[in-house]
């Protein structure tokens, strides 16, 4: 004999920070949320670490708010913390030896200005930026335009639409900081206020089917206890783009039924970008005083053909780490490394951009590393648009029958793949949700 469902106003499916948000607001607004999420912790592709010899956090996430993000440095303030600016020089290796970087972004701006005049509705990166190799004064602008569509937007340049990378460079702005205490301190205190407001939420719980029409929601989940049945009025479907792109007879993936049907061609507009990180903890921040202190004030190192090619410290805190990242097609190719391979690359591409020696390697004390296109619960690190795909965050935003709301960092127009995007589309989800019950 089946045990009758569990019944709420709300389902909330994925407690990373677009579920969280959501369910957080929908509870403080009186109504009943049960958040249900398949990891064994809360954040989802937030993953903050804590080094008891460190004062600083370890982000194997997401570790930078970027421009304004109102959303994010609101809830920031709220939890107690503040947002750190970044600071510091850029170092790049030039011709076998680590130079001062100049400032291309203007120029990668100016460049991307000419995707207004494109007679092509859309075009891929590569595409786009093929057409500007006859200009030779604009070699190392393309240069630096397809490092950063790989590592900042964990891209690949040859699927990415340059109209909506275009769009996204246009309205950068407002400098970029971090989250004192580390992005874990955002979800812990929406979980805190979840709770508080007496909201539900269950970890370890694998959401395996959701039956649904219109006003009434049925979730099945497999627990550590055994099945648990859901039923809600309506849901939140706050799980990464890449677990909705699975197909229905793959063993992790969450089968609607009826099937989203409506959501395929906006599913086929984004992807998620594959990332890899290293943090390595040293005993002191041996390059400070490298080369006569050159390295003193770096902030950002590149180093265009190593395995990493950007690495970057803690500035404006004097911390003993440093930060490998890889993304997009060259996080790819890093996919099939063991954990120690990846430190290994990591340590290579460090020595190579500091133009160092074995002090690299014997001031080591810990690493940590991480590649999200492993984690079978993400499958990537954020979403960007491909070629053609400029209306699918609004798409995938759309509501279905006032019964399925969607939240995440690919279902917020006009900016995707941050967090604050994701705590937007939670927020706009739980507005759409309250609409529906005050009618």
């Amino acid at each position: 004999m089946s045990c009758a469902p569990r019944i709420v106003d709300i389902a909330v499916l994925g407690a990373g920070a677009a579920g969280l948000a959501a369910a957080a607001e929908l509870a403080e607004r009186g109504l009943r949320v049960s958040v249900l999420e398949a990891r064994d912790r809360i954040g989802g592709r937030i993953l903050t670490l804590t080094d008891p010899s460190l004062d600083w956090p370890i982000e194997l996430g997401p570790e930078f708010i970027h421009g304004h993000a109102p959303a994010t440095r609101a809830l920031l303030e709220q939890s107690g913390g503040i947002a750190i600016d970044t600071a510091g020089t850029r170092w790049t290796l030039r011709e076998g030896r680590p130079a001062p970087r100049e400032d291309v972004f203007d120029g990668m701006r100016r460049l991307m200005q000419r995707v207004e005049s494109l007679p092509e509705t859309d075009l891929s990166v590569e595409e786009f930026l093929a057409r500007a190799a006859e200009d030779p004064s604009l070699e190392a602008v393309r240069t630096y335009a397809r490092m950063m569509v790989e590592g900042f937007d964990a891209a690949d340049p040859r699927r990415a639409s340059v109209r909506a990378i275009a769009n996204e460079w246009s309205g950068m702005n407002g400098g970029q900081g971090r989250p004192s205490g580390g992005y874990r301190t955002l979800t812990t205190h929406l979980a805190r206020s979840l709770a508080a407001s007496g909201g539900e939420l269950q970890l370890q719980t694998v959401v395996r089917r959701v039956e649904w029409g219109v006003g009434k929601v049925t979730v099945a989940a497999d627990t550590p206890a055994g099945p648990l049945e859901l039923a809600a009025r309506c849901a939140v479907v706050a799980l990464p783009v890449s677990v909705l792109q699975r197909p229905p007879d793959e063993a992790e993936a969450v089968r609607f039924a009826p099937p989203l049907d409506e959501k395929a061609a906006a599913l086929r507009g984004v992807e998620v970008g594959p990332v890899v990180k290293v943090v390595l903890r040293f005993r002191h921040a041996f390059w400070e005083a490298l080369h006569g202190g050159r390295f003193r004030d770096a902030g950002f190192l590149h180093a265009p053909q190593a395995p990493f090619r950007t690495m970057w410290t803690a500035l404006p805190a004097r911390a003993p780490l440093l930060t490998a990242w890889a993304g997009g097609p060259r996080a790819a190719e890093l996919a099939s490394s063991s954990r120690d391979e990846l430190i290994e690359h990591a340590l290579v591409s460090l020595q190579s951009v500091l133009d160092a020696g074995p002090e690299v390697r014997d001031e080591l004390a810990a690493a940590y590393a991480y590649d999200w296109l492993r984690d079978d619960r993400a499958r990537g690190a954020y979403s960007y648009i491909t070629v053609g795909g400029c209306g699918a965050p609004a798409e995938l935003a759309r509501p279905l029958r006032e019964t399925l709301y969607f939240a995440g960092e690919a279902a917020n127009p006009g900016e995707s793949g941050t967090v604050e995007a994701a705590l937007q589309s939670g927020r706009r989800a739980a507005r759409e949700i309250a609409k529906q019950f005050a009618k």
